[in-house]
């Protein structure tokens, strides 16, 4: 119990550590507190000025702030006007009074710009901050045929601005946050005020004030600290670095977060559903998208279960194969000295450090390895006898079918799954798959996503949603918003095609 009241004390006593501290009216004083306070950095500048017959010093990190507009700004103005009131004689927008010595060292490391004056017992914060970004380029990741070819950047307010022009209502809320005690990451909480959930809104703003880290560097960091059950494999945040996917989803009523410096936006609540959505699907006809939609969702279950239903049928039931085939693939196998089991187990491993190496070397190298492996080792470790040629089949089959998925984190999680059900199905054929799977389903019916069901429209079963499941319904009968995130408001318009009733030759 003692060691729990100190603990608890000690956070407390870190809490309120932040003590008021006056400027002091000496500006060698408050030149030495803010010196000592960022320990002397070599990259801290001071310029001296004097205005309305009093000296003074203006503070900056040469590193973090645009230096012309300090002259533009503030030195310009001040020595063509040499007296006056500061906030009317200095022309950028951003400028606030400061009578606090000790929030100085934190506006300073924001970028900021700070004036001091001989005498007077209040600096002045000037925002200046220097902004240096990439174009607005298509996403590498997330890329599609039709549709928008714009994707996020590393800059928050450029993200920002993709997603207000797109959605020109004042119900867009922003709300920011700034985590991490050292690195003080800035995060925008995006929603949509007339659709959102309050109980939803309230939750993620609750995980994130609550989150209590010296250092977030990405996203990733996030995604551990709020979502519902860390040690499940599926992921129940969707990652994306497109911002009319992100639009789509505020308004369905779900809630996004961005982060300054990373190009991934969060969105939260998904279902599992989620992960196999593409703009693409609402760019084509709907049958169309719909056909393309259920190949992606067949994908899962081949990339995941094709490897364990070959070493099932291999291993425990080859009479379900047709006569020839049985001479065939005995033929390749008797060739191999290990069991189908070793043999996928070194394939699978094999095709995951070719796909590691690919990503981490550079894009001219990264062709050069996909030829080595699928070439070289490929064809190399059959005519070694090492692995038999359908077990190169049925991976080419798998790794194919799990690039389909549109995210590479349910990607990812395929592809892991497969490794417990090929055991399984090694050690008890058809049944252990079986039992591998009726685990996965339990477990996906049982998994929430910030109080959503992960497994819905299926678990819980709601009829009405499944239009925007399994197939893509026409888009003038999805009338209604997915119950999922539990919007505000469910109907979004009664008749899509007006028109027709305008017509007076349709009924």
């Amino acid at each position: 119990m003692d060691l729990l009241r100190k603990l608890f004390s000690n956070n407390r006593t870190e809490k309120q550590s932040h003590m008021e501290m006056n400027v002091y009216s000496s500006l060698e004083k408050n030149k030495e507190y803010i010196e000592n306070q960022l320990f002397h950095s070599s990259d801290l500048k001071w310029r001296s000025i004097r205005f309305n017959q009093l000296e003074g010093l203006i503070v900056f990190f040469e590193s973090l702030t645009d230096q012309q507009r300090i002259q533009n700004e503030i030195i310009q103005p001040i020595e063509e006007k040499r007296e006056g009131t500061v906030d009317k004689v200095i022309t950028s927008l951003d400028i606030t009074k400061k009578t606090d010595l000790g929030e100085v060292p934190h506006a300073l490391i924001q970028g900021k710009c700070v004036l001091l004056f001989e005498g007077t017992v209040e600096v002045y914060v000037i925002d200046v901050t220097a902004v240096y970004k990439r174009s607005i380029l298509e996403p590498e990741n997330e890329g599609v045929i039709r549709g928008a070819h714009d994707g996020f950047i590393e800059h928050l307010m450029t993200n920002l601005y993709l997603v207000r022009k797109r959605v020109m209502n004042p119900n867009l809320v922003v709300r920011y946050y700034q985590i991490g005690k050292v690195t003080n990451t800035k995060l925008a909480l995006l929603f949509m005020q007339d659709l959102a959930n309050p109980d939803l809104i309230k939750e993620v703003d609750h995980r994130i004030s609550s989150i209590a880290m010296d250092t977030i560097f990405s996203p990733g960091f996030i995604t551990e600290l709020i979502e519902d059950n860390p040690y499940s494999l599926f992921p129940q945040i969707l990652f994306t670095e497109r911002p009319d996917r992100v639009v789509a989803h505020l308004m369905e009523g779900r809630v996004a977060i961005l982060s300054d410096g990373d190009p991934s936006a969060l969105i939260l609540p998904v279902t599992f559903f989620s992960f196999y959505q593409s703009p693409d699907d609402y760019h084509r006809k709907w049958m169309v998208g719909s056909f393309i939609r259920l190949l992606r969702l067949m994908s899962f279950i081949i990339a995941s279960l094709i490897p364990a239903l070959y070493i099932a049928v291999i291993g425990f039931h080859p009479e379900i194969l047709p006569e020839n085939l049985i001479l065939s693939v005995k033929s390749s196998i008797d060739r191999v000295p290990f069991p189908p089991i070793i043999e996928a187990l070194i394939m699978q491993i094999t095709l995951e450090v070719l796909r590691e190496a690919g990503v981490r070397l550079p894009s001219r190298v990264g062709q050069t390895i996909g030829i080595v492996g699928g070439l070289v080792i490929g064809e190399s470790v059959v005519r070694a006898g090492l692995i038999s040629y359908p077990m190169v089949i049925v991976i080419a089959l798998t790794a194919i079918s799990s690039f389909v998925a549109p995210s590479n984190e349910i990607s990812l999680t395929t592809r892991i799954l497969g490794f417990p059900i090929m055991i399984l199905s090694a050690m008890f054929g058809l049944i252990g798959i079986m039992f591998g799977m009726l685990f996965i389903l339990i477990h996906l019916c049982k998994l929430e996503s910030f109080g959503t069901a992960y497994f819905a429209p299926i678990m819980p079963l709601r009829m009405k949603d499944l239009k925007d499941t399994f197939i893509r319904f026409p888009i003038w009968s999805l009338n209604q918003r997915p119950h999922d995130p539990h919007p505000k408001r469910l109907n979004q318009e009664r008749n899509s095609r007006e028109w027709e009733q305008d017509d007076p030759g349709k009924e």
